[in-house]
């Protein structure tokens, strides 16, 4: 089984170009494009901040062939992307350049976030133009579980998506197979949804096309390196072998770098492809 990771955090180091040399270097086979810096949102306004970064720019699709062509040149493919968020508003133009970005890289899948609020019907509304958009690049679009946050009860609250059967929904309401779903196993596993990662996969069956891979204590979203805190992996990777599921492990476990510097990152990408090929030989059994 073929494992993939975010690049996000290792670009917060030293970029995205020297990231997917890393992560390469690190024994991953493939990588998932983060396109956060494409529109860094103000969350106090809602509105698209300024950025000078490439992929907010003019040469976003330049600079996603320079990606697409060291990977290539390090053997790594992209397997999938992360498109920036909310899906709301100002950041809906920036879906459509993020699966532009996304064929650009080669990858398969766009991970686009339903908007927390909003209901299966109302979230097909959003994604049926981008759905139609992204076929015409060659890109499945992939919805995610999410979740609110509840301050009284110190608990997670639901969102779109947060529940098993609200999933299976969200899915239902576009019936494409263009439209597939993207596990996001921390987010199934917090404290006050109703759900496990278990359930999702065993609802999501066939429709499950990619991964968010990460730890927690089973209460917060800590993002963090699989096998450290609370999760239980094994019952994970017996469901995921159940379903027949065949994607890449691909690890979203960006907390795990917070403390690493651009001169140690490395040994922190070699960790967690050592925790992701531990995972992936659990789910092969």
């Amino acid at each position: 089984m073929k494992i993939s990771t975010e690049i996000s955090s290792a670009a917060k180091h030293v970029g995205e170009v020297r990231a997917v040399e890393l992560v390469a270097a690190a024994g991953f086979d493939a990588y998932d494009f983060s396109m956060f810096a494409m529109a860094p949102v103000d969350w106090k306004t809602g509105t698209v901040k300024e950025s000078d970064h490439p992929l907010a720019n003019a040469g976003y699709a330049a600079f996603a062939k320079e990606i697409a062509h060291v990977a290539k040149e390090c053997g790594l493919v992209c397997n999938q992307s992360h498109a920036p968020f909310p899906s709301r508003g100002p950041l809906i133009p920036y879906l459509y350049r993020a699966i532009e970005c996304t064929a650009i890289a080669g990858g398969d899948v766009c991970v686009i976030h339903p908007d927390n609020n909003k209901s299966a019907e109302e979230n097909a509304e959003m994604y049926a133009p981008l759905l139609e958009f992204a076929k015409g690049c060659g890109v499945r679009i992939a919805t995610e579980n999410m979740w609110n946050w509840d301050r009284e009860k110190n608990e997670a609250l639901p969102a779109a998506c947060s529940h098993h059967e609200d999933f299976l929904r969200h899915l239902l309401a576009l019936d494409d197979p263009a439209f597939v779903a993207c596990l996001d196993i921390g987010h199934a596993e917090m404290r006050g949804l109703g759900t496990t990662a278990v359930d999702m996969i065993r609802t999501l069956g066939p429709r499950l096309a990619a991964l968010h891979v990460h730890d927690n204590d089973r209460h917060l979203d800590s993002h963090a390196i699989p096998f450290s805190m609370q999760i239980d992996f094994a019952a994970v990777a017996a469901a995921l072998r159940e379903v027949g599921y065949t994607g890449y492990v691909t690890l979203e476990s960006e907390r795990h770098l917070a403390s690493y510097t651009p001169d140690t990152v490395a040994a922190g990408l070699a960790e967690m492809a050592a925790a992701a090929r531990r995972l992936g030989a659990m789910i092969e059994g």
